[in-house]
């Protein structure tokens, strides 16, 4: 009894450790791979007791399917049967893993090309007020394509090139992680949770796009139109000289192909999965495949160890890996307490205190301000099995709501996605700073797409 309330109390200390990271001084990763580590073992060392205080369904199945099985030791089949759940739950991470893995090598080749200057000497510096709007409805409908973490780097960057005063780009920075997060809610490629439930079947790319484009730029603009009174009205942006980025020798043609290669392949991965059902991560896979042999062609015969760089192969030691080691650390952690049956019993408690499914899933979201959210999706998504018909089936409100307020509640504070934690590094931007001067509004936009997405459906 007392290994099966610790774990979830591991869980929580898990989380918490992960959101103060800065404090405790201990990579993420590290926190959730160890959690995750950790659960197994315990479960894996008290499986029987589990079992005798949780029964789980499918262990009866396999009992009645196959009748030796009953003559079998306790002890023994419930190992077997978790080894099994265990392997089950990481062929299912995987995919999102390798989804991951591969957008963000994408991201990187087209980086490395020099294909995102191509966007930046587009832009022309101006007026503060029409470049902060510029650059947010840029970064809102990139988050769509790229996913709002590869986006806010891009822009950040470009950012840094318009607007070389501090204090003015921290309005932009904070802006550019609200853009962000807003337009991934609304792509199934857009935010790992909302990846999560596309992958899981929760929802059709279709039907997210259509039901929270609306919700989505309502969460975006309200916030906007505060931030735009935050700058003088005439003031013009100053940009210092927009370097190109690119390696020497590296032609607009080919930085062009990198480009269209990248974001098209991208671009298609819903397209492909909804047209031929395939799996989202082979059709990341597939473009990434598409850069490795041009840019194999290309540079296989250059002595110059520059262009060797810019190859596929090169591109993976440049990935984050440790937000992979991240995801995997939390989607095992979760797959846990979903064997265990602990998810079911949070399940009934929020059933029991909220009337309304709706409710659940913007208490969620206003949870992910502060919690993990890819963490809160995943353990969602394990109290609430999907069902054929009724409020959880695929596409239904609570789904979709999820998928809006587990990501827009991640702008709320600066902590609360990876987009946020992410601009909180690269511009020094502080907790404070942010709590102060944009957590009111953005808590105004996110009721305000809640309440269009009510009226609208």
């Amino acid at each position: 009894m007392f290994f099966y309330y610790l774990m979830p109390v591991i869980f929580i200390l898990g989380i918490l450790a992960i959101a103060f990271e800065d404090v405790i001084k201990v990579n993420k990763a590290a926190t959730a791979v160890g959690m995750s580590i950790l659960l197994w073992v315990i479960f894996l060392l008290n499986a029987e007791q589990f079992f005798e205080i949780a029964p789980h369904a499918n262990l009866d199945l396999l009992r009645d399917t196959f009748p030796a099985l009953s003559e079998v030791p306790s002890s023994d089949l419930a190992f077997e049967f978790i080894e099994f759940k265990l392997m089950h739950g990481l062929g299912d991470v995987a995919t999102t893993l390798f989804f991951v893995l591969g957008s963000m090598a994408i991201i990187d080749i087209v980086d490395s090309h020099g294909g995102f200057s191509v966007m930046s000497q587009a832009i022309r510096a101006g007026r503060l007020r029409k470049l902060l709007w510029t650059l947010c409805a840029i970064t809102f409908f990139m988050s769509i394509l790229l996913g709002n973490l590869a986006t806010v780097i891009v822009m950040i960057a470009i950012a840094r090139k318009l607007i070389p005063e501090r204090n003015t780009r921290l309005i932009f920075s904070a802006m550019i992680i609200v853009a962000s997060n807003a337009g991934g809610s609304c792509s199934p490629i857009g935010d790992v949770t909302t990846l999560l439930l596309w992958t899981g079947g929760n929802l059709t790319a279709l039907h997210q796009m259509g039901s929270l484009i609306f919700p989505s730029m309502v969460m975006l603009l309200v916030p906007l139109v505060c931030a735009s009174f935050m700058l003088p009205k005439e003031a013009v942006a100053t940009p210092t000289t927009m370097g190109d980025a690119t390696v020497d020798g590296v032609s607009p043609k080919m930085r062009k192909t990198v480009l269209y290669v990248g974001l098209g392949s991208l671009a298609l991965v819903p397209v492909l999965q909804t047209l031929i059902q395939l799996p989202p991560f082979m059709g990341v896979l597939l473009g990434l495949v598409a850069l490795w042999a041009i840019t194999d062609r290309k540079y296989a015969d250059s002595e110059d160890e520059a262009m060797q760089n810019l190859r596929v192969h090169r591109a993976f030691a440049r990935v984050d890996v440790s937000t992979v080691f991240f995801f995997l650390g939390i989607l095992m952690s979760v797959q846990a307490l979903i064997v265990t049956g602990e998810l079911g019993i949070l399940a009934n408690f929020l059933s029991d205190t909220f009337a309304n499914e709706n409710m659940i899933a913007i208490v969620l979201g206003l949870l992910s301000s502060f919690l993990d959210n890819v963490a809160l999706v995943s353990a969602t998504m394990g109290m609430y099995p999907l069902a054929d018909v009724g409020v959880f089936a695929a596409d239904s409100s609570f789904w979709t709501l999820m998928a809006y307020c587990a990501v827009c509640g991640g702008s709320i504070l600066i902590i609360g996605s990876a987009a946020g934690v992410t601009v909180m590094g690269m511009e020094k931007i502080s907790f404070g700073y942010y709590l102060k001067r944009f957590t009111p509004i953005v808590l105004l936009g996110f009721f305000a797409g809640v309440l269009v997405y009510s009226l609208l459906f």
